[in-house]
């Protein structure tokens, strides 16, 4: 299933490759496409901005044409026979209409600029908030994937720049669509023959666009692996949390070393394709000058010959300038539609995974969530369990099988690396196993919305996060704490935590911020954060409690306090607790033990069955009890040799 579900990503190179090849028929092909994404994007953030953004655009467009054509009059009137003052006098309505014509295509592009400025962060905020519901809700062991990694780096990054720069593209390209439109109906309408030569001066200028856009994207592609192992690197060294250790183990020089090999091949690549495109603009520069001087050669013989009278010639030198420069913008809207929508296409295709997976997972669940009673649960039972990490030969857990009653305290121990905390997962319904199932006495938790099977679960991690929060909302998670029964629970949670004692020494107690990067903010040693998650654990109304490595940064006598606290909480309240600590003499009284070793079930009973087996359990338990065992190692002064 897990499978399945992970092969998917890496066909999304091949498709980044494949469009990154195309050449400029098939871009065109593809053009329509695009836009009408982007016009759905828009329509879905602010229908009225975007209708007025194409509307005036198109009507700026055709007051063009109307100023050219009206242009045509004016010379007519100012070349024509006679007196200068009557000549000026002819040519005044003329002028009046260009004068009208120019300050109503202001007006419409201005008012279009205004609408397309309020719609950009209008389609931010509606694709970044479609990313992030899709990477909040795919599975768990996606981000265990490398390729899954690289792919939601590029549409996290330019792929959210580019959906919304996507919008002003498909405008301006609209935009000089129609300019092209309106100068090659007034060619049109001066002399048919300028019009193909028209549209020819702007094939080099695509042409060179196109395939600049396409070697950049190249080029960004074969590096998004190495500018994400960048910006790790850019973390180490810039960040908080790591900046201690950087110091203490004078690792500075190293880090820059990485950094710099990093860096220099970033540099060689992009001065390559540096190179490349300003060859590739060279050249297109050339064919337009040399397909420039073909068309006002043409308009050169057409005047020669009397084909054209000075005053139509006049107005179709104005009518070329203006149609080359909306072909330029034309030509660079293309080239940056093209370009950003190769990245967009990569947002979309991370987008489209990811919805079609969690989608494919809930049909895959069991339709009547609704009624299943998990709450009243008389045992959980793991059977014959298989998991495999992506990108793992071998699996993490092999034919596991627990069980855990109600309001039991069921121990999970063995060395690093046998399977713990993944069977925890598994548990918590982050994983999916493979094979073998997870039942919550009848029910088969797998095939349940994992939404609803959280809920009744609760966790106290030993990698838990530090939420740039209050301490009230990091122990209540997203409840409204100014609701007094919220507010009372987050008391009790602490209290029942000794996470009371942390929060009574902040400043502004439990409304304190817990993140030195802001003012007034606090930080807490790792201790504190670790009753603050247990508090976090307790907080939650839930019938079992998971809680893995509980006490890794409490000292001696505080893990004595935390887990005896465990105890009280999960019998005052009937929970059922899975602990996994290495730290035996905490699970003596647990009642069931389970030994994992390279992701089996070795051996599994209470503390004393375990010592009577003298199986990897003894051998552990009392390997730390020997560290505690002061005889053995320093003799009583009785049992010393006498010296002389």
């Amino acid at each position: 299933m897990l499978g399945s579900k992970l092969s998917e990503p890496k066909g999304w190179y091949g498709r980044a490759e494949e469009m990154a090849r195309t050449d400029m028929l098939t871009m065109t092909r593809r053009l329509p496409r695009l836009i009408g994404q982007v016009g759905r994007l828009g329509w879905q953030a602010n229908r009225r901005d975007l209708l007025i953004t194409v509307v005036f655009n198109a009507v700026a467009g055709v007051f063009t044409a109307f100023g050219l054509l009206a242009t045509t009059r004016v010379l007519t009137a100012l070349f024509a026979a006679g007196p200068t003052p009557d000549r000026v006098r002819a040519a005044a309505p003329a002028l009046a209409l260009v004068g009208a014509a120019i300050t109503v295509r202001a007006s419409c592009t201005l008012l279009a600029q205004w609408s397309q400025q309020r719609l950009r962060p209008q389609v931010e905020r509606i694709v970044e908030l479609r990313l992030y519901d899709a990477t909040t809700a795919i599975d768990l062991a996606w981000f265990d994937d490398a390729e899954h990694q690289d792919a939601l780096h590029r549409a996290r990054l330019r792929g959210l720049d580019s959906a919304s720069s996507m919008v002003d593209n498909a405008v301006d390209l609209g935009t000089a669509v129609v300019g092209v439109a309106a100068a090659a109906g007034a060619l049109g309408v001066l002399h048919p023959v300028l019009l193909p030569l028209l549209v020819l001066t702007a094939l080099p200028e695509a042409w060179a666009a196109v395939r600049s856009a396409r070697l950049g994207y190249l080029a960004q592609l074969s590096l998004v692996e190495v500018r994400r192992r960048s910006w790790i690197m850019t973390d180490l060294m810039t960040g908080r949390d790591h900046a201690a250790e950087v110091r203490s183990f004078t690792v500075r020089p190293h880090l820059l070393r990485q950094y710099g090999t990093l860096a220099d091949h970033v540099r060689r690549v992009l001065v390559a394709v540096a190179r490349r495109r300003t060859v590739t603009q060279m050249y297109g520069d050339v064919l337009r000058g040399v397909a420039t001087a073909v068309l006002y050669t043409v308009l050169g013989v057409l005047l020669w010959k009397g084909m054209m009278p000075l005053a139509v010639a006049g107005t179709a030198v104005l009518a070329i300038r203006t149609g080359q420069q909306s072909l330029l913008n034309l030509v660079h809207a293309l080239n940056r539609t093209y370009e950003d929508g190769l990245y967009f296409a990569d947002y979309l295709s991370y987008i489209q995974l990811a919805e079609e997976s969690v989608k494919r997972e809930h049909q895959a669940l069991e339709h009547s969530v609704a009624g299943v009673p998990l709450r009243e649960f008389r045992e959980i039972s793991v059977d014959h369990i298989t998991f495999t990490y992506p990108g793992a030969e071998d699996p993490a857990l092999r034919d596991v099988s627990v069980r855990l009653r109600r309001g039991e305290v069921i121990a999970l121990v063995g060395e690093n690396g046998s399977g713990k905390t993944t069977l925890a997962k598994i548990l918590a319904g982050l994983y999916t196993p493979e094979n073998g199932q997870v039942s919550w006495d009848d029910v088969n938790v797998t095939r349940l919305d994992p939404e609803i099977l959280r809920r009744d679960i609760a966790v106290v991690a030993q990698d838990h996060t530090h939420w740039p929060m209050t301490a009230a909302d990091n122990i209540a998670m997203g409840d409204d704490i100014r609701v007094p029964a919220a507010r009372r629970a987050v008391r009790v949670a602490a209290s029942d935590s000794g996470a009371d004692e942390v929060i009574d020494s902040l400043p502004f107690g439990y409304d304190t911020l817990l993140d030195k990067r802001f003012d007034q903010g606090q930080e807490l040693s790792g201790g504190q954060w670790q009753r603050l998650a247990a508090a976090r654990g307790f907080y939650r109304d839930a019938p079992f409690l998971i809680c893995d490595e509980p006490t890794a940064a409490l000292d001696a006598r505080a893990e004595h306090r935390l887990f005896e606290q465990i105890r009280a909480h999960a019998a005052r309240h009937g929970r059922t607790v899975l602990l996994i600590t290495h730290r035996l003499a905490s699970v003596r009284h647990a009642d069931r033990i389970y030994v994992l070793e390279n992701g089996r079930v070795t051996e599994h009973g209470t503390h004393a069955d375990l010592m009577a087996l003298g199986g990897l359990y003894a051998d552990l338990y009392s390997l730390q009890a020997s560290a505690y065992n002061l005889t053995a190692d320093h003799p009583s002064p009785e049992a010393r040799p006498a010296t002389t």
